[in-house]
């Protein structure tokens, strides 16, 4: 009896999805073909892995632990697999780009069909997620590449900053800020700020340029998206920072975004990648791009 690499693909789909409808389901497998093989899997490592009752599946601790070990060998497995294929064709490989959800809506819809027209046979997957979140899965194998807003804590990892985003003020039309082409950072010291919730990293480079919000900061509300920000500045319930690419290319009724005299505010987009990655030649195409898009 043997174990091989699918029976982990198999056992990580169920410690995912909790349910082994779902995990065959991903995997393109029959439910007693997943459930055999786990099964199996369990008595070639003489632990057991699941408890399995009719409704639900539950990990065991052991299961936990060695889930975090298959994790990191199919993450080495698919890394393998991808340096071999890059030997061949690097442009024709998959690649797994993480973004963060003040970024990635504004940002991805310019950059794809660049990639699409230049590297017809690159394979994209997008994952979204709050900056932890997407540098972790970097860490553990899951990701390829960022494109994330720095500084952040991503020791180990190598970055290349590629453009330079710029904060807008939005205001709604009626408040008195509205009628003024440009306005200084220091015009806001009397004015509180609507900002995203703690975990976006948006809501910290916002605080560093405006040192009197982050001392004051005591706000009864705090937004989940930059959707959020603009819908409740329209509905007249304060003022906010915008990043650029969030402002819209047309005037919009209630709202006016108004750009800040230099020394503007803003923040620093970067890619990030693994510095062992087989996908080197992918990610540098990929940051002259972004640099070409957006460094004006």
């Amino acid at each position: 009896m043997t174990m091989n690499i699918r029976d982990l693909r198999y056992f990580l789909a169920v410690v995912k999805y909790k349910h082994f409808g779902k995990a065959a389901e991903s995997c393109f497998v029959s439910q007693p073909t997943l459930s055999a093989q786990l099964k199996k899997m369990e008595e070639f490592l003489g632990v057991q892995l699941l408890e399995r009752s009719n409704k639900h599946v539950t990990i065991t601790p052991v299961g936990e632990a060695i889930a975090v070990r298959a994790q990191r060998i199919i993450s080495e497995t698919d890394d393998l697999i991808g340096y071999a294929r890059s030997l061949q064709d690097p442009f024709s490989a998959e690649i797994r780009i993480g973004s963060i959800p003040t970024l990635g809506p504004y940002l991805l819809p310019h950059l794809i069909p660049t990639l699409r027209t230049q590297f017809p046979d690159l394979k994209l997957r997008l994952y979204e997620g709050q900056t932890h979140d997407v540098v972790k899965r970097l860490r553990d194998g899951a990701l390829d590449m960022l494109v994330l807003a720095v500084p952040v804590d991503i020791e180990g990892l190598s970055s290349k900053v590629v453009f330079r985003e710029p904060f807008y003020l939005a205001v709604p039309q009626e408040h008195p800020l509205a009628s003024k082409s440009k306005v200084k950072v220091d015009q806001l010291k009397e004015i509180e700020l609507l900002l995203l919730e703690d975990g976006h990293c948006l809501r910290q480079h916002a605080m560093e340029f405006c040192a009197w919000q982050a001392a004051a900061d005591k706000q009864n509300f705090e937004a989940t998206s930059l959707e959020t920000l603009r819908n409740m500045v329209s509905a007249g319930a304060g003022i906010t920072m915008m990043p650029k690419l969030a402002v819209p290319a047309e005037s919009t009724p209630s709202l006016t975004y108004i750009p800040f005299e230099k020394p503007e505010p803003g923040r620093d987009i970067a890619v990030v990648w693994r510095k062992e990655t087989s996908l080197g030649v992918v990610i540098d195409a990929i940051s002259e791009i972004l640099a070409s898009l957006f460094s004006k």
